[in-house]
């Protein structure tokens, strides 16, 4: 075995040893394909309130407000 033999053998252990720390560390190639996976997703349609429900929440409101200061009146 020559020493260019043991160099690139010793050049191959140090790559698996990489590759193995940042699969542990959490930083492997794994995570550049999730991310771009989670990027592909739709983001979620924002949820919007109608003036009809918002209508009737602003008069629950005022039901509950109007009751909680007779309450207090007594």
């Amino acid at each position: 075995m020559g020493v260019s033999e043991i160099l690139s053998q010793i050049d191959r252990e140090i790559a698996l040893l990489q590759q193995a720390r940042a699969l542990l560390a959490g930083s492997g190639a794994q995570t550049k394909k999730s991310t771009a996976a989670a990027a592909a997703k739709p983001a979620k349609k924002k949820r919007r309130l109608s003036p009809e429900g918002r209508k009737r929440i602003a008069e629950a409101v005022k039901r509950r407000w109007a009751e909680q200061r007779k309450a207090a009146g007594k």
